[in-house]
């Protein structure tokens, strides 16, 4: 069986960032019930040298919006990275799913052994599509998400895997 690329990366983007979408929900009841500025829950961080849930947020949308853009050989669309409320990093979870669904699977299938090159920490690395994708831009993708759900959970909100998770 030969592993599809954008069965791989598509229905999982889209699948994820809808589950977060519901949890931020979920952030925005908790904050109201305990009172609490949401701001607060955006700018919480797990560690001092981690970034805040909204960075992370932010991340986790460039890396889903930069891999499918990669693989079909589009340019990546930039965003201000100027979100301030949890109604701005909803829109740009929107505006990610919308533009990561608007892929179809013969502009991403076949890109397995395209050359995919970009700067990581400064220094420019190429992989192949198939290793971009497995070794690099997915496990980056749910490193962002899984952290941002830790930030909400440490926080109170009542969250639990299956939220993390959602529905295929």
């Amino acid at each position: 069986m030969t592993l599809s690329m954008y069965e791989a990366s598509v229905p999982c983007f889209i699948r994820m960032l809808t589950s977060l979408d519901a949890i931020l929900v979920k952030a925005q009841t908790h904050a109201a019930a305990k009172k609490i500025d949401p701001t607060v829950l955006l700018n919480s961080r797990l560690f001092p040298d981690m970034f805040p849930l909204l960075r992370q947020i932010q991340i986790a949308t460039d890396h889903a919006k930069g891999a499918v853009s990669r693989l079909a050989g589009v340019e990546v669309p930039k965003y201000e990275d100027n979100e301030q409320t949890m109604e701005d990093i909803r829109a740009r979870l929107a505006k990610t799913i919308a533009f990561v669904g608007s892929f179809e699977a013969a502009q991403i299938d076949g890109s397995e052994d395209d050359t995919i090159t970009l700067k990581v920490g400064g220094q420019e690395r190429s992989f192949t599509g198939m290793s971009y994708l497995l070794g690099f831009a997915l496990p980056n993708f749910y490193f962002h998400l899984v952290t941002a759900y830790d930030i909400l959970r440490h926080n109170g909100v009542e969250i639990g895997k299956r939220d993390f998770m959602g529905t295929p």
